[in-house]
Order: C-alpha cells, then structure tokens, then sequence
C-alpha cells in the first residue's frame, strides 16, 4: 500500500475536488471565497485525495459568523484580537482510510500545522449530530462559547445544530497523548470486531459443510 503524503493544494482543479469530497462528507457546502483565503492541505494515497483539511488564519472566521451578537457582546473571549485566532474547518478523511493508525498519523499531521501557525486561539466548530468529531474535539480541552442553532445569513448554509468552542495551539499539543490513548482504543475495538467476524464467517462455512 502507498505512503500518505500531504500536500498544500493551489490547482484550481484539486482545490474543486476537495470541495466537493467535503460537502459529501458532511452535507454542508463552503462558500469559494472563504476557501480562497485559506491554507487547504489535502491528503493523497498515490493519485486519490482521501481526506483534507483548511487552516484559517486571519478574519473572517466562519465559527464566528454563526454566533449570535447576543453571545458576542457578552462573552469575554470576543474582546480578544481576532488577528491572535485561527480556524480549523473542512476536516474529512475518507471512509476509505479503514487503519486507526492511519486516522491517528492524519489527526498528528493536521494538529502540527495548527501549533506551527503560532496562533494563541484555535477555533473549534462541530455539528452536534457528529459523535467523532465532537469527541476528538473533547480531547483539546476547549472552552465552549456558543452551542445551538447557527445564525444564518441570506443564502448561507450550515449544520442545524452547531458547537463553536475555543482551544490553544498548546491544550492541542499537551494532549496528543489522549489522541494515541483514543487511537489505540479504537485499534483494539477494530481488531475485535474483525476477529468477531472471522469467527462468524467460519461459524457459517461449518454449517454448510456436509
């Protein structure tokens, strides 16, 4: 099998692909000129792109767009220099990555670029109805700032329910710990349902044996 590479996209074409791999993965889809202004990091086994992510470092942040003003002039966070904040957005590996090591290598990648963007805040958005994401978020120790339905502009589309929390660059670095604690717990699990299956399997085969 080939070696995952990670490459930063700026071809029109690969920046369409991830795109639309990413409005299929989650439903939602992301306004061009919001992508442009960001770094989009794709990630390849050979010629297929099987997951990809977006750094965004500098205004307007898309979490805080779906704030409301209410939360906004009321939590301290938002007197902070948005210039001192980043954002992750766009996360989806492909269902395609099946190794829980390969997951794990994906998440270490993506959380180096992050530390390596010297940022003091990390921006954090997640749909409610989304346990995986939700529970890799869990393992930053954010701060949540708002959580509800997202206030919508004409035209724009988000999840229904959404989570916008806060983190920084070293919370994310402090527990990448917890991050091979979850991938090798999920490795396990992995490894039982396949012996699970395989029993089951050789289960059948003997009932039809003569």
């Amino acid at each position: 099998m080939e070696a995952i590479k990670y490459k930063t996209l700026t071809a029109e074409s690969e920046i369409e692909t991830y795109l639309k791999k990413f409005e299929n993965f989650v439903g939602v889809k992301l306004p061009y000129d919001y992508t442009m202004r960001s770094k989009i990091i794709g990630v390849f086994r050979g010629s297929d792109m099987i997951g990809g992510y977006m750094l965004v470092t500098k205004p307007q942040f898309r979490s805080l767009m779906f704030v409301p003003d209410a939360v906004k002039s009321s939590h301290p966070f938002f007197q902070n220099d948005q210039y001192e904040m980043m954002e992750v957005n766009g996360v989806w590996i492909s269902a395609a990555v099946k190794s829980a090591f390969d997951q794990y290598r994906i998440w270490s990648h993506m959380l180096m670029d992050v530390f390596l963007a010297r940022k003091k805040f990390v921006l954090l958005m997640a749909d409610l109805r989304n346990g995986n994401v939700r529970n890799i978020h869990s393992l930053m120790n954010p701060e949540l700032l708002y959580e509800g339905a997202p206030m919508l502009m004409a035209g724009t589309t988000s999840h229904s329910t959404i989570r916008v929390s806060v983190t920084t660059r070293w919370q994310m670095l402090l527990n990448i710990p917890k991050y091979y604690l979850a991938y090798r717990d999920r490795a396990r699990r992995s490894s039982k349902r396949a012996k699970v299956r395989a029993f089951g399997r050789l289960a059948r085969e003997a009932e039809v044996q003569p």
